[in-house]
């Protein structure tokens, strides 16, 4: 399982950075090119892929990998 994949706000912009990295992976200028890229790369590395909204809080969480909480049924 690769790294979380979290989508950030920056300066007006929005990254994507590796769970645990101090270095964002790519800086866009929509939230929706940010997701898309961070989607693409938590699907390669079946981890998490979590977007945070402007005030830096989580609003949405999908999981690519292992769901620790699976839907039961």
């Amino acid at each position: 399982m690769g790294k979380n994949q979290h989508v950030v706000p920056n300066n007006g912009k929005w990254q994507v950075k590796g769970e645990g990295n101090t270095r964002a992976s790519g800086t866009f200028d929509t939230q929706k090119e940010a997701i898309d890229n961070a989607r693409d790369k938590a699907k390669n590395e079946h981890s998490e892929l979590l977007i945070h909204n402007t005030n830096g809080q989580i609003r949405e969480r999908n999981s690519y990998g292992n769901d620790p909480h699976p839907p039961k049924g």
